[in-house]
C-alpha cells in the first residue's frame, strides 16, 4: 500500500511541468509534503493539490481553492489569496478531515531581489469538520529566496492540527515542526 501511494505520488511529480504553474517539496523531521499549483501568481484563481507522508504511516491529502491577486502590503508588493483548503487524513485507528476557510499573503522584499515572507492559515470549526476530526487548524509560515528564475529554496514552520472527536478525545498535532524546501516554477 506505501508503495503504491509513493508511487503515485511520483509519477503525479514527474507529469506535474504538463499542467502545473509550480511544484513544492518540503520536508520536516517527521514529514515529507508535496505539492502542485496549477495556476501562476498572475492568475485569478489558484487550484492545488498536495500529499504529506507523516512518520508512522500518518496520509495527509489537500485541496486547496483560492481566488488570488496582486496588492501592496505598505509599499510592499504582496500576492494575496483567500478560499477554501479541504484536508483529509488517515492514521491506524482514526481518521478525517476538513474544509478551512482562510488564506494566504506572500510579501516581496524589494531591497532584496529574490527575497519574500508567505504566510497562510486555514480553520475549520466542527460544522465543517467530519470523521474523526472535530476542528482544524492550518498553519504554515516561510520564508524563500529565488536562486533562479524558476526556482526557490524556503524555511519556516508548519502546523496542522485538529481536535479529535468523541470517543478519542483530545488534541492532536497532525503535523507540526520547522520546515525546508524548494519550489519550481514552470
Amino acid at each position: 500500500m506505501k508503495a503504491s501511494r509513493i508511487s503515485v505520488m511520483v509519477l503525479s511529480l514527474a507529469a506535474a511541468p504538463a499542467f502545473a504553474g509550480d511544484v513544492d517539496l518540503s520536508l520536516t523531521n517527521d514529514s515529507v509534503k508535496g505539492q502542485v499549483n496549477f495556476f501562476g501568481t498572475n492568475n485569478d484563481l489558484q487550484l492545488g493539490t498536495g500529499y504529506t507522508y507523516h512518520e508512522g504511516s500518518r496520509h495527509i491529502g489537500n485541496v486547496d481553492f483560492h481566488a488570488q491577486g496582486r496588492t501592496a502590503l505598505g509599499n510592499l508588493p504582496t500576492t494575496a489569496g483567500i478560499g477554501i483548503r479541504s484536508i483529509f487524513w488517515e492514521d491506524d485507528r482514526v481518521d478525517g478531515g476538513a474544509v478551512g476557510l482562510g488564506g494566504y499573503a506572500t510579501v516581496n522584499i524589494p531591497r532584496v531581489p529574490g527575497l519574500s515572507l508567505t504566510g497562510g492559515l486555514h480553520y475549520a470549526p466542527s460544522i465543517l469538520s467530519f470523521g474523526d476530526s472535530d476542528d482544524m487548524t492550518s498553519l504554515e509560515l516561510r520564508g524563500s529566496y529565488r536562486v533562479i528564475r524558476n526556482a526557490e529554496v524556503f524555511a519556516g514552520y508548519r502546523y496542522l492540527n485538529t481536535e479529535l472527536d468523541s470517543p478519542f478525545r483530545g488534541d492532536v498535532n497532525l503535523d507540526e515542526g520547522v520546515m525546508a524546501g524548494m519550489k519550481i516554477f514552470f
